[in-house]
């Protein structure tokens, strides 16, 4: 009998380190596995086909991944969540509006689109990581407020400013007082000017090869970014800006370098999206950008000052599969779509909520370890 007991004490003994390191996975994957087990129980909900699903979700995980990873940038810089990209989506929204209204159709409108949204990009950039330069610790709080205020600036032009100082030689895009820009313009000229680049048919679905190739480029440049001089530079800085600018790091020039490219990548991602949507509204398109692409990356397991390519595109995967079966889940249990509608509307909201608070908890801990 005691050598039994032995044998159950050594048997649950070698069991302990594995049990410790699936316990530890779990803590340190906490948001992942969560949003996995909802994803899961949303597919067994909505009673759909996951060929279906599946395709849903390489449509959305093409369109949207490219944003999500312009945020990884300045989370590594010691910036945070960039609540201003909305900048940069307004910048690559005013480049497909004028290639609409040139008339400039094909890939070639989509880099017509590109070459204009840049400098408006690289300005409204620069003018972000200047005031995120002066308001060192609350650059997430400050970016939102220069998102609300540069949409203001945005709807002046486009309600005001169109008809009256910029001439639009398409008066189809022009509201019929002749004033302000309509609310919602076709991009008939540019839709799937990307996506049907190139493209393959899986059994599924078609998939936007051109689309992911362009993702998959920009996850390679900001892997490769980090291991450069900049790179590290950013890497310094994010973990403490005082010892940085004593090892001779010019601590303000790296910051406002990681807002512009930020915003440069967020106007790319933004034509990236409408492309592939077809449809522009005009003055609100770009309002939801920041909170979903934020929310994305955080159910990648992101948090405020640490995140990574692979928490990124794993973020936008899960993220956008929950949005496509929630819906079709609240049908089929609840007999009402909208339920599933502001389900992942309270979620995209309540993970950067919690992410928020956690974070303000850990800095208080280090305070008081200090």
């Amino acid at each position: 009998m005691a050598e039994t007991d032995k044998d159950r004490f050594t048997s649950t003994k070698g069991a302990g380190p594995g049990r410790w390191a699936f316990k530890s996975f779990v803590r340190a994957n906490a948001v992942p596995v969560m949003f996995l087990a909802l994803c899961g129980l949303g597919i067994l909900g909505s009673g759909k086909p996951p060929l279906f699903l599946l395709q849903e979700a390489v449509v959305r995980v093409a369109r949207n991944s490219f944003t999500v990873l312009s945020l990884v940038i300045p989370v590594v810089a010691g910036l945070g969540l960039n609540f201003a990209i909305v900048l940069g989506a307004m910048a690559g929204q005013a480049g497909l509006i004028a290639v609409t209204a040139m008339g400039t159709s094909g890939i070639g409108g989509l880099i017509a689109a590109v070459a204009i949204a840049l400098p408006l990009a690289l300005m409204l950039g620069w003018m972000a990581g200047s005031i995120m330069n002066r308001a060192k610790g609350r650059e997430m709080i400050t970016g939102m407020i220069l998102g609300f205020f540069m949409n203001g600036v945005y709807q002046l032009v486009f309600l005001f400013g169109i008809g009256t100082v910029i001439r639009l030689k398409n008066a189809a895009l022009v509201l019929p007082q002749g004033v302000g820009l309509r609310n919602t313009v076709d991009l008939v000229t540019v839709k799937y000017a990307l996506d049907n680049l190139l493209s393959l048919y899986a059994g599924f679905g078609y998939v936007p090869l051109a689309t992911f190739a362009v993702v998959a480029l920009l996850a390679w440049g900001v892997i490769s970014l980090f291991k450069t001089k900049l790179g590290q530079d950013m890497r310094a800085v994010g973990q403490d800006m005082r010892v940085s600018e004593a090892a001779g790091i010019n601590v303000d020039r790296t910051r406002n370098l990681a807002v512009v490219t930020s915003t440069v990548l967020a106007a790319i991602g933004q034509i990236i999206f409408l492309q592939n949507i077809g449809t522009l509204n005009t003055y609100d398109s770009h309002g939801q950008i920041g909170t979903f692409a934020i929310a994305a990356l955080l159910v990648g397991g992101a948090t405020i000052s640490k995140a990574t390519v692979g928490q990124a595109l794993l973020g936008t995967f899960l993220f956008h599969l929950l949005f496509i079966v929630s819906p079709y889940a609240g049908q089929n249990l609840l007999g009402s779509a909208q339920i599933g509608e502001y389900f992942r509307v309270f979620v995209a909201y309540a993970i950067i909520a919690v992410s928020l608070a956690l974070h303000s908890l850990q800095r208080a801990r280090m305070a008081v370890r200090r």
